[in-house]
C-alpha cells in the first residue's frame, strides 16, 4: 500500500481497482528494483498483510476510544484516570501516524545502485516498535494497579536495591528489543549464520567499518548482529541475577511469582 488515509482507505472491489492499484506500486522503488515481474495475485498477497496491520491498528484504537468514551461520560474515571486516558489515546495516534512515516521511508526515492534494496529507514522502525512497547508497558501498568493494587511492605535496603535493580533490567530488555529492529531493518540477521562464534571470530572482522565509529552501532549490519546477540547474553544472566537474588530476600508471594515467570520467559526466548 502506497498511499495512507486516516479514514478512507478500503480494499480493492474489482479487477479494474486491483489493477490500478498495483499500477501505483510499480512507481516505487521496491516493485522496481526488488519484486520486479511479481503478478497480480502475489501484490495482493503484499497488499493484504500491510492492510490487515492497519485494520488491526485502527481496531485496537476504536477497541480504546469507544470504551474510554462510554466510561468517561458515565462518570467511572477519577482525576488521575481520566489525565491516562487522554494520554494514551494521544499515543495510540501517534503510534499510527509513526507508523506511516515508517512506511513512508520504504517510499521514498532514495534507492538506485545496484546493490540498494528497498526498505525502511531501521531508525523508524525502531521508533515504531519502541513506543509500542512503551503504550503496552502503560496498559499493563494501570491494568496491574487496579486490578491487583500493590501492597505495602516493609522497607529494607536489600528491597531498595532489589527495586533498582529490577528498573535496570527493564531497560536492558528495552534495549535488546529495539536493538532487534535495526537487526531486522538492515537484515542483518543474514550477515552471519555461525554462533556463537561469526565467521570464526568473537568480533566481526568489519565491525568498525564505518566512519564515524558511532554509525556502526546503527548502520553496519555486523555490529548491529553483534549487538543484538551479546545484548541477549546480558539480558539472559541479568534476569537470571534477578530471580536468585529474589530468592534471597523477602518479597510479597506475587513478586516471587513474577520473578520465576520472568527467568523462565528469559530463558524461553
Amino acid at each position: 500500500m502506497v498511499e495512507w488515509s486516516a479514514f478512507g482507505e478500503r480494499p480493492p472491489l474489482s479487477q479494474e481497482d486491483w489493477e490500478r492499484e498495483f499500477e501505483k506500486y510499480k512507481q516505487f522503488p521496491e516493485y522496481k528494483l526488488l519484486k520486479k515481474g511479481i503478478n497480480l495475485e502475489e501484490f495482493k498477497f503484499i497488499w493484504h498483510m500491510e492492510y490487515g496491520h492497519r485494520m488491526w491498528g485502527r481496531l485496537i484504537g476504536a477497541m480504546f476510544v469507544i470504551p474510554a468514551a462510554i466510561f468517561w461520560k458515565k462518570g467511572y474515571f477519577n482525576s488521575a484516570l481520566k489525565k491516562r486516558v487522554l494520554i494514551y489515546g494521544t499515543l495510540i495516534g501517534c503510534q499510527g501516524l509513526l507508523g506511516w512515516y515508517m512506511v513512508k521511508s520504504g517510499l521514498e526515492d532514495r534507492f538506485h545502485g545496484e546493490a540498494d534494496i528497498p526498505r525502511v529507514s531501521q531508525y523508524r522502525l525502531a521508533s515504531h516498535l519502541g513506543s509500542a512497547f512503551v503504550l503496552y508497558s502503560l496498559f499493563l501498568w494501570t491494568s496491574l494497579h487496579h486490578l491487583i493494587p500493590a501492597k505495602v511492605m516493609e522497607v529494607s535496603k536489600a528491597a531498595i536495591k532489589f527495586k533498582r535493580l529490577v528498573h535496570f533490567s527493564k531497560g536492558i530488555v528495552f534495549l535488546t528489543a529495539i536493538s532487534g529492529a535495526f537487526v531486522a531493518g538492515l537484515d542483518a540477521g543474514l550477515v552471519y549464520n555461525s554462533y556463537p562464534l561469526m565467521a570464526g571470530r568473537l568480533l566481526p572482522e568489519d565491525w568498525m567499518a564505518l566512519s564515524p565509529a558511532i554509525r556502526n552501532f546503527t548502520e553496519n549490519p555486523s555490529t548491529v548482529q553483534f549487538d543484538h546477540r551479546t545484548l541477549g547474553h546480558f539480558t539472559v544472566l541479568l534476569l537470571s541475577t534477578v530471580w536468585l537474588i529474589s530468592r534471597r530476600i523477602v518479597l510479597p508471594t506475587r513478586a516471587r511469582y513474577a520473578a520465576n515467570a520472568l527467568a523462565a520467559m528469559a530463558w524461553m526466548q
